[in-house]
């Protein structure tokens, strides 16, 4: 009985050692349709984050973010986390735009799921595409 219970765990053992000799399966293929839609949509978010960002609706002054930033560009997204003076800890992006919008715009914080705040941060990102991430730089 001793050697069947071995023999056993030797077996099962080894099945279990040639799963991970089995190729990986392979990543869902995207057509070229499925990247334009995808772009497409992006894109449109973009563009809501930049009305957003221009637009003194964030607040309840009529303070907007490009008062500070201009372009979105000088708020350096590629350097998050990052410690953050203002806020006394290392901080998140979407932690740097809620503590913009509570001071200077004097409005209420966005929850992270929040549209108005995905947009912000898709134009945000977007305007520095291209540039190395940096996290933690100043």
């Amino acid at each position: 009985m001793q050697g069947v219970k071995q023999l056993l765990i030797v077996v099962v053992m080894s099945a279990v050692g040639m799963v991970w000799l089995l190729p990986a399966p392979r990543a869902e293929e995207f057509t070229k349709e499925d990247l334009a839609r995808w772009e497409q949509e992006f894109l449109a978010v973009v563009i809501e984050g930049e009305k957003s960002f221009h637009s003194s609706k964030l607040g309840t002054n009529t303070v907007s973010c490009d008062q500070c930033h201009p372009n979105a560009a000088n708020t350096h997204p590629e350097t998050y986390p990052k410690f953050q003076k203002q806020i006394g800890k290392v901080a998140s992006l979407f932690e740097m735009i809620n503590w913009c919008i509570q001071n200077p715009l004097e409005g209420k914080p966005l929850a992270a799921d929040d549209p108005t705040m995905t947009a912000l941060q898709a134009y945000i990102t977007h305007e520095r595409r291209g540039v190395k991430l940096s996290p933690g730089k100043h």
